[in-house]
């Protein structure tokens, strides 16, 4: 029978029975209701709170057992107590009552299950329990006291590709406090004073100090660097409180918001996170630390074990809850790479530059100016412009277009009612497919509407990727094509007006061209399961995309005459040849996509050459195959 009764803290348990409803259901269930009496009064008064009820029901001094029974809630840090009697039996002249006991420890952490019995005996014609510690729990014996153990590891860091950490160790500032120096008005005083200062609550402040070993250091509330400068002089002030000084992985380094600043714990995050943080920890605010949390930090180990109040140590372990392991996470991102894409990205205008290794997929770089790396390189949404010939290309050579058919290039053309205008290019002559590919010359290859259908403009934009369902731990977005229902809508299409990408999936198009196989991106190898807790929980990639061999060797033809004799001619660096095309300028943006070797690049930039930005990427990260 289950008597069930919580103490209002953090959590509430619900009373299972209320004491009205579960004297007449147990007197049913026992032989001796005058036992039972007791038993049920001492059990509902302790885990309700109502200690001297309890007390009342012992042989015991009932100040002495009321306070152990409050020390109890005090020492576990407690959340709720729960009750199951499991029978009443004689036992020669006595009555033993077995039951057990379920202590909701808080913070997350499994409840803890023993099982425990009441000694009682006749008293004056009244049956009451027979008072010792071990009432309590079986292994808590005379001056003892009951202790919570909390430990957590530091936080690990986020790697490159070759185990280089991508952050710089910068020091985290922990208010920690003794509890055995302090009295018990004293640690009162501590903590509402560190309360007003810091805005965490008093009481979960109060709980830690007292449900801690006394001798050891305990963690109240971590600062970073700023933050604690503003504070200093305040905890300074609060008599008891220790400063000590941890260095963690924190500072980020390229790509900065990508990697994620790392914070220390606030009364907001504290509430956010729950149980696997405490004081001394460290949160992620935002990019991979945020997406990793748990898994970069692990859990809180937590051990409730027995103290000798005289000498402070160790009798004995009851319980161990062993914290979930923390463990870096490791990315694809190649430190010399990013550093060419930083080096790369010096342009006094917004751009934004991602590099893949062409042959699987793998982030190698990002970096941006004005732009965010994960918003808007990533996940943002770009209007995809002439970049998408590429794409568009390959459903019109499927068609039967020659790379060498005449296509006439005039500074404006009219399709299907849709306005194309061609400016800063010699409309004279008539040039071919190849050579209009490679000067982006929109008015020519929205001239090719007619000549290629939706359905296979649709497949050729599926089969490099746009619009796939990839994700990544972090927001990304593979691209969108509309319903292509008229000759305007085709010809927008082909000439990217109406089709959104992100510069990462416009990178993977370029690694696809170059690889002969389209990858879905990748970005973290390791932990090989994603983090529960993630905002973005990547889902099962799709399977890579053979393309066709002929398409895409023709491709790759009309990409090298985009750097050898098109407006992506800037992009020509040392090394290996670079192949590559430069989209028309639309709204002040344009793009560059491109490869050189097996690093696939691609570059979003307002109001400055992409190709030259991609031109300093290529000479700086010196590929050469």
């Amino acid at each position: 029978m289950t008597v069930a009764a919580a103490v209002p803290r953090r959590k509430t348990v619900a009373a299972a029975l209320a004491l009205a409803a579960t004297a007449p259901m147990l007197t049913a269930c026992f032989e001796e209701p005058s036992a039972h009496d007791a038993v049920r009064d001492f059990l509902v008064g302790w885990q309700s709170g109502d200690y001297e009820a309890a007390a009342s029901r012992t042989d015991g001094d009932r100040k002495a057992v009321a306070k152990a029974l409050e020390d109890v809630r005090l020492q576990l840090d407690a959340a709720s107590f729960r009750f199951d009697i499991k029978g009443i039996r004689r036992v020669g002249e006595g009555t033993v009552a077995d039951f057990q006991a379920e202590v909701d420890l808080g913070e997350n952490n499994p409840l803890w299950v023993y099982r425990s019995r009441l000694p009682l005996h006749l008293v004056g014609g009244q049956w009451l329990v027979r008072w010792s510690p071990s009432v309590l729990h079986p292994q808590l014996g005379q001056g003892q006291r009951f202790a919570v153990e909390a430990t957590s590891e530091g936080r690990q860091p986020v790697l490159d590709r070759n185990n280089d950490p991508l952050q710089r160790p910068l020091p985290l500032y922990v208010a920690a406090a003794t509890p055995a120096t302090l009295t018990d008005e004293e640690k009162e005083r501590l903590c509402e004073q560190l309360a007003e200062v810091t805005g965490f609550a008093q009481d979960r402040l109060l709980s830690r100090i007292r449900s801690a070993p006394p001798s050891t250091v305990v963690p109240l509330v971590t600062f970073g660097r700023k933050k604690f400068a503003q504070l200093e002089a305040e905890l300074e002030a609060i008599d008891g409180i220790k400063i000590v000084t941890e260095e963690q992985p924190v500072a980020p380094d390229a790509p900065r918001q990508l990697i994620g600043l790392v914070s220390a714990v606030t009364p907001e995050s504290e509430q956010q996170l729950g149980g696997p943080q405490r004081a001394g920890d460290s949160v992620g605010l935002g990019g991979l630390q945020k997406a990793y949390q748990d898994q970069l930090t692990g859990a809180t180990d937590t051990r409730v074990i027995t103290l000798d109040l005289k000498t402070d140590t160790k009798v004995a372990e009851l319980a161990k809850w062993p914290g979930r392991a923390n463990a870096s996470v490791q990315t694809t991102i190649d430190t010399r790479i990013q550093t060419a894409a930083e080096t790369a990205v010096t342009t006094s205008h917004p751009a934004a530059l991602v590099a893949v290794k062409a042959g699987t997929g793998e982030i190698l770089a990002v970096s941006t100016k004005d732009l965010h790396q994960e918003k808007d390189a990533l996940a943002g949404k770009f209007p995809a412009g002439s970049a998408f010939s590429v794409i568009a290309a390959d459903a019109l050579l499927k068609a039967g277009i020659s790379p060498k058919q005449k296509l006439p290039c005039p500074p404006q053309r009219s399709v299907g009612g849709a306005e194309f205008q061609q400016a800063g290019l010699n409309a004279g002559g008539t040039p071919t497919f190849r050579n209009s590919f490679a000067n982006g010359c929109v008015t020519a290859l929205a001239a090719l509407a007619r000549r290629v259908d939706a359905a296979s403009l649709a497949a050729s934009a599926a089969s490099f990727g746009i619009g796939s369902p990839w994700q990544l731990p972090l927001k990304s977005f593979s691209g969108s094509i509309p319903r292509l229902t008229s000759d305007a809508a085709r010809a927008k299409a082909i000439v990217g007006e109406n089709i959104k990408v992100s510069p990462l999936s416009m990178a993977l198009v370029a690694g696809a061209v170059r690889s002969g196989t389209w990858h879905p991106p990748l970005l973290v190898t390791a932990p090989a399961s994603p983090d529960p807790a993630a905002e973005v929980v990547p889902a099962a990639q799709p399977d890579p995309i053979k393309l066709d061999p002929k398409r895409i060797s023709a491709l790759r033809s009309l990409m090298r005459a985009g750097v050898t004799s098109g407006t992506a001619r800037t992009a020509n660096a040392t090394g290996a040849p670079v192949y590559g095309i430069t989209s028309a300028t639309s709204d002040n943006r344009s793009w560059f996509i491109g490869w050189q070797g097996d690093v696939a690049v691609a570059v979003l930039a307002e109001g400055t050459d992409p190709a030259a930005i991609a031109s300093r990427f290529f000479h700086a990260s010196h590929v050469t195959s």
